[in-house]
């Protein structure tokens, strides 16, 4: 299925209080919606990722695996303030007829979560079967249905938390730093903060990933390297990789947005309170390795959100764990979905 994209010819208010003049939403759909709609299945992506589902989430996602679109209806929205489609940085403000690029409004968790449920209610879908998050995928996920308390009969939330924390705060703020260490950024044009992007996703690996990974992985071969060390041309090859993909001022404001999730804001004196209103069957997977996201993060989702279930996974590869180890997530929804007696097939 080809990138879809739903106009919203309406202000779109954020949470702020400032608005945007339009709203342009990037999704796509596989499958068929069953005759009593209750086969639909959600993906909320995480920082960098995109609407199309079985790119960059295959294992989990595709054609023989555990979501496939012949027993379900699979819908992803591109979030809020991406570069894939979605309005954000490098959308044209129609007060201006110019990009936004740095003047882009500051955005929320909840900003994202409100625009999935525009597309919802375009896409005139009644009831969700299982909504799925990993990382700010998950943060918005949670946001939805504390917005919308029926959205959902499942709640999947993967190597994500409740609040942001100040250790994750630090990562972003720090990515931010190297982003607009490049002059460039503020000249306002698409290339705008190229280099700082590359240093800013240097950054943000070392939190995605460990000690143990680099150790494992990215090791000089022989002992006799002055320079020219495999970790450090791994950095830089995955930095380029980063810009030829991605925008600077979309990835500022992304970031922006994960520092904002805190459940509690505006509702009550405390987190635990909040996630006792989330009546949703959950279930809630922690990475082992993950130092970004930590299990106790998790833990802490799964005995404060009453119908929850804690699962983890094992893996060498820290936060990326969540994408990479789509064996043990199967198996994991799976016992999930037997434990709680779900219809997984249409």
């Amino acid at each position: 299925m080809s990138i879809q994209i739903y106009k919203y010819n309406k202000r779109f208010q954020l949470e702020s209080g400032l608005s945007l003049p339009q709203l342009e939403i990037a999704y796509h759909t596989f499958g068929t919606l069953n005759a009593d709609k209750s086969n639909v299945i959600w993906v909320s992506h995480a920082l960098t990722a995109n609407s199309d589902v079985f790119d960059w989430w295959p294992g989990l996602f595709g054609e023989n695996d555990f979501f496939n679109p012949k027993d379900y209806f699979i819908v992803c929205a591109n979030n809020l303030g991406s570069c894939y489609g979605t309005t954000g940085p490098l959308s044209i403000n129609p007060d201006t007829n110019t990009s936004w690029f740095s003047y882009f409004p500051l955005i929320t968790i909840r900003d994202m979560a409100k625009t999935l449920q525009v597309l919802k209610e375009y896409l005139g879908i009644e009831k969700i079967h299982t909504l799925i998050g990993g990382s700010q995928g998950g943060q918005i996920a949670q946001e939805w249905v504390l917005q919308n308390p029926h959205l959902t009969d499942n709640l999947i939330l993967i190597a994500t938390n409740s609040n942001h924390s100040p250790w994750g705060i630090a990562f972003n703020e720090s990515q931010r730093l190297a982003i607009k260490a490049d002059r460039t950024y503020f000249g306002n044009t698409v290339a705008g903060g190229e280099k700082g992007l590359q240093a800013a996703r240097s950054i943000a690996l070392l939190s995605y990933r460990n000690y143990n990974t680099y150790n494992s992985t990215q090791k000089n071969i022989g002992n006799n390297n002055i320079n020219n060390h495999a970790a450090s041309s791994y950095q830089r090859y995955q930095g380029e990789k980063l810009v030829k993909r991605f925008n600077a001022y979309s990835y500022v404001r992304l970031s922006e947005a994960m520092d904002s999730h805190n459940v509690a804001r505006e509702r009550a004196y405390s987190v635990e309170t909040v996630l006792n209103g989330i009546e949703v069957s959950t279930l809630v997977i922690g990475v082992t390795s993950d130092i970004l996201f930590p299990t106790s993060e998790q833990q802490a989702l799964a005995k404060d959100i009453p119908n929850a279930i804690y699962s983890e996974i094992d893996s060498l590869y820290g936060h990326d764990g969540f994408l990479i180890e789509t064996a043990q997530l199967t198996k994991h929804i799976q016992n999930y979905y037997e434990t709680q007696k779900v219809k997984s097939k249409k």
